[in-house]
């Protein structure tokens, strides 16, 4: 039996079916992302998206699907699903669906009549290539297999239409095609593990629908187009693997590759087996660089998502290497003291005031792990020139003030984690000293101070006296004695005493200015105001700008993400925080929390977690399907659990 559950009497269900969505991807970048049941509802969805360096550095969807059709007695079963208008889904290959099981990938059952068919994905790990894997269970009569699959060739944040600029010729490769829509594309190999006939029936699918973005606010309507099919007898117990790849293949090793593939493959069969295959998921290895994937299917490269997730994705499973490779590749894009926030297009952004305050905290959590390792050595120029950028304020957006505590602020820009903009205006402007920000910059200082050690007299003349200075400054500027809790930033004379969940960090981080009753109340207010199954409020319910659901187009769900939804990477902040301050008597609620998103598993991204919950019961899945931070918060969290035990 499945670990992951799935109701098999619900499967033909679309209701049911349509929202559970497969999400793999490989250490090449592609990923492979449908419904469990094979019908596409986004625009991000396909069996072959592939970040493509030379045209954009974005992704792009080459196979949209491949459809499946049995044949016996001339008579043909067609095991596709689409949705077109007025809630019609042609062909309605759903009500086949007899059984569902993610363990090792994509394993859909099939039945028609006396036929037994199943079918699995797997996206090959190191290379542009998904593999399609159809095996014949039970028949009593011959049977022909037919594969037709759509083509879509276009960003993954845009939309086909069918036109006259599309280039429907082919070639032929063994035991399949080859085939290019537009120029600056990689060819597309389409080949089967046996020999088989490719009748050409060139066609273009019109308005096929997407849902989801219809939901979203965004166009979804598309046309694909079918180059024709393949077509080959298949015997009871035979399989026949279809592969799709940038790069010409020998068929004869289909069946083997496949099997090598899946045997390398983290089952998820467990709860914590689930985490570590989907963490995995993250992390992308190009020739030169590694990096982690924000989240799927639509977040890339974010400098912020990088350095808080990288401790959960990397170091809680015992992957020290690629926790450094990680790290030098963003060092590399270090500019005046900034990391990116993002890349764009292949070019790294720098719009963030925290990130580089990110870096130093991954570096700590990296340091328990690897106490050997000499953090300054390696790391110490840039970890001054981290500290020198905000102390004199060379990047232009951040600077030391006075009292030592740093303020952030950049002309129609959101510079924290709460960056969400409407209309060019940040939805939550925190323009001045936000409260996460200056507890990493005074965990930053001690750190540095503390790794330095006596190996740099200049360094501890310039900085030993600074922590004391920002400490004192810290509490006097946002505690609030009378509220129990922080201010979540300032402002000059102005200060936002509005219950947010940053002032977590304050507790959580290893240097922290704050003393043991003000971290116990801090906790208690976000106890009660913030925590959730899902994760911390980013509002009180309690504030008249809270808002409870993020559901409407990119405007409305821009005005409620950081005001009220529920985000589960502050969850492993709160928990170290928690433990630190309730010992063993707070083991029960920590217990709680990390079981609370095991039954999430089976409901939306299948194996992993959102990227975002609705703040009001029953927090439903909002965002991403399947998030780095939120991943690297529960295992993180598990390893905190442990090891107090």
């Amino acid at each position: 039996m499945s670990y992951l559950k799935f109701e098999k009497s619900e499967l033909v269900n679309l209701e049911y079916s349509l929202s559970r969505e497969l999400i793999r991807s490989n250490r090449a970048g592609s990923y492979a992302s449908t419904s469990i049941i094979g019908c596409n509802t986004r625009k991000y969805h396909g069996l072959l998206v592939c970040p493509l360096e030379e045209m954009d550095g974005e992704h792009h969807v080459l196979l949209s699907t491949l459809d499946a059709t049995v044949i016996q007695h001339e008579k043909e079963f067609n095991l596709g699903i689409h949705k077109y208008e007025g809630d019609n889904y042609l062909p309605k290959g759903h009500k086949y669906v007899r059984d569902f099981d993610a363990t090792r990938g994509s394993y859909l059952i099939y039945r028609v009549g006396g036929v037994v068919l199943s079918r699995e994905i797997l996206l090959v790990s190191k290379a542009e290539q998904v593999l399609v894997k159809y095996t014949l269970i039970e028949a009593h009569s011959d049977t022909t297999l037919r594969l037709k699959p759509f083509l879509a060739f276009r960003n993954y944040h845009a939309l086909s239409e069918s036109n006259l600029y599309a280039n429907t010729r082919y070639g032929k490769v063994k035991n399949g095609i080859i085939s290019r829509l537009y120029e600056g594309y990689p060819n597309l190999y389409m080949q089967c593990s046996v020999p088989a006939e490719f009748v050409p029936v060139p066609d273009w699918y019109y308005n096929v629908e997407y849902m989801e973005e219809q939901k979203r606010g965004y166009e979804y309507k598309e046309d694909l187009y079918v180059p024709g099919y393949f077509e080959m007898p298949i015997k009871k117990g035979e399989s026949v693997v279809f592969s799709a790849s940038t790069s010409e293949i020998n068929p004869d090793g289909l069946k083997r590759k496949y099997s090598s593939e899946i045997n390398h493959r983290i089952p998820r069969d467990s709860y914590h087996n689930c985490l570590l295959n989907a963490a995995q998921q993250f992390i992308i290895r190009k020739k030169e660089t590694t990096e982690i994937k924000a989240g799927f299917p639509w977040s890339g490269t974010w400098g912020r998502d990088t350095f808080m997730s990288l401790p959960g994705l990397t170091l809680t499973t015992g992957d020290l290497p690629t926790a450094r490779k990680v790290i030098d590749t963003m060092v590399s894009r270090l500019k005046d003291g900034l990391f990116p926030n993002t890349i764009y297009k292949g070019v790294p952004v720098y719009n963030s005031a925290d990130v580089s305050l990110w870096f130093v905290w991954a570096l700590q959590q990296y340091a328990m792990y690897d106490p050997d390792f000499d953090i300054w050595k390696k790391y110490g120029k840039v970890i001054k020139a981290v500290l020198e950028s905000y102390r004199d304020g060379s990047s232009g957006i951040v600077h030391m003030m006075d009292n030592g505590l740093v303020h952030a602020s950049q002309e129609g820009a959101a510079l924290t984690w709460m960056d969400a903009m409407v209309e060019g205006v940040p939805v939550t402007p925190r323009n001045g000293s936000p409260v996460e920000i200056n507890a990493l910059w005074y965990n930053a200082v001690c750190q540095a101070l503390e790794w330095v050690s006596d190996r740099d007299k200049s360094f501890h003349k310039k900085w030993g006296e600074l922590p004391e200075l920002i400490g004192n400054s810290f509490i006097e500027q946002f505690w609030s004695e009378e509220k129990g809790y922080l201010a979540d930033y300032i402002n000059g004379s102005f200060k936002d005493l509005s219950v947010r969940p940053s002032q977590v960090l304050a507790v959580a981080v290893d240097h922290s200015p704050l003393t043991l009753e003000m971290k116990k109340s801090i906790l208690d207010v976000i106890e009660s105001e913030l925590l959730t199954s899902r994760g911390l409020r980013s509002l009180s319910p309690k504030n008249e700008a809270y808002k409870g659901s993020l559901e409407g187009d990119q405007e409305k769900r821009d005005r409620a993400y950081h005001q009220g939804a529920a985000w589960p990477w502050l969850l492993e902040h709160f928990v170290k925080g928690y433990l630190e301050v309730h010992k063993k008597t707070g083991q029960n609620l920590v217990i709680r929390i990390h079981e609370g998103f095991e039954d999430d598993l089976s409901n939306w991204g299948i194996g992993s977690i959102s990227e975002v919950y609705d703040g009001n019961p029953p927090h439903m899945d909002r965002g991403a399907i399947s998030q780095a931070s939120g991943i690297a918060a529960l295992l993180r969290i598990g390893e905190m659990i442990e090891s107090f035990n």
